[in-house]
């Protein structure tokens, strides 16, 4: 049954229509299926006015209709418009959203492009951070500080994974991002691009980051490196940065979250950034 323009009401949760919404939560299968899933108002309102990845269709109950259908209208989406029942079993599990999106993953830019693009003033490299909502909350944290796009080196998790595009409210669909194949030599084609890479670790001999700025200057083009959690950056990636920098904190506490130390360490760089 059909609703109104480019509307197609559904009742039936097995409708075949509905098939890219059922398992939302097994990721190898939006792997292999080339897609990815988007939930909630703000995240699929983002997903539409970033352009960056076509969107395959959208499911939706009468109240996200109401607040979404012009923009999906304007994008030439298909909307399947259901009850809330319905949109829990096909999903299989409570459901509180109300709008499911399915974008389309594409080949997505190259390190190289990105590297080549003299807007990109900054960028943010994480290497190893297999916790997807970490990669989600630094990509929010990219995106609110001007970040002009994010590197990934191998073990990073899939920014396009579920809870990591809901944790970064959207970000990593609106935000370019690459991966890097050979770590750690890939941080030379950083610097032969014209990028400082400035590498954040909790290291007493580090530079304190209010130096940058103050002492220092800032860099035209930076790569700020962030590593995994417990660990840290690797000993090759801290020895192939230009600079190691610290956040200085009371001695009760040696380190933060690395979303937290990405967010403090963004932030000043771009207050540093408006005064220039």
């Amino acid at each position: 049954m059909s609703g109104a323009s480019g509307v197609e009401i559904i009742e039936d949760p097995e409708d075949a229509r509905l098939a890219d919404y059922r398992e939302i939560r097994d990721a190898e299968r939006r792997l292999r299926s080339g897609t990815f899933i988007a939930e909630g108002r703000l995240v699929v309102r983002r997903l539409l006015s970033a352009g960056r990845y076509r969107v395959r269709s959208a499911l939706v109950t009468p109240p996200a209709l109401h607040a979404l259908g012009d923009a999906l209208a304007a994008a030439g989406v298909p909307a399947y418009l259901v009850r809330q029942d319905t949109v829990e079993a096909v999903v299989g599990m409570e459901f509180h959203h109300g709008c499911l999106a399915v974008g389309e993953r594409g080949a997505g830019p190259t390190a190289e492009a990105i590297l080549a693009e003299p807007r990109c003033e900054q960028l943010v490299v994480l290497e190893g951070l297999g916790d997807s909502s970490n990669v989600g909350a630094l990509f929010r944290n990219a995106l609110a500080f001007g970040v002009g796009a994010v590197l990934l080196a191998p073990g990073t998790a899939d920014p396009l994974y579920r809870k990591a595009i809901r944790v970064s409210s959207g970000a990593t669909v609106a935000m370019p991002f690459a991966r890097l194949a050979d770590w750690p030599n890939d941080l030379k084609r950083l610097r032969d691009a014209g990028y400082t890479v400035v590498a954040l670790t909790p290291r007493a001999e580090a530079l304190d980051i209010g130096e940058l700025g103050a002492g220092r200057p800032l860099p035209a083009r930076l790569a700020l490196l962030l590593g995994t959690e417990g660990r840290g950056l690797s000993a090759e990636a801290l020895v192939a940065s230009d600079l190691q920098v610290r956040i200085p904190m009371a001695p009760e506490m040696d380190s933060l979250n690395v979303a937290a130390a990405g967010a403090v360490a963004l932030h000043w760089l771009s207050r540093i950034k408006s005064r220039t």
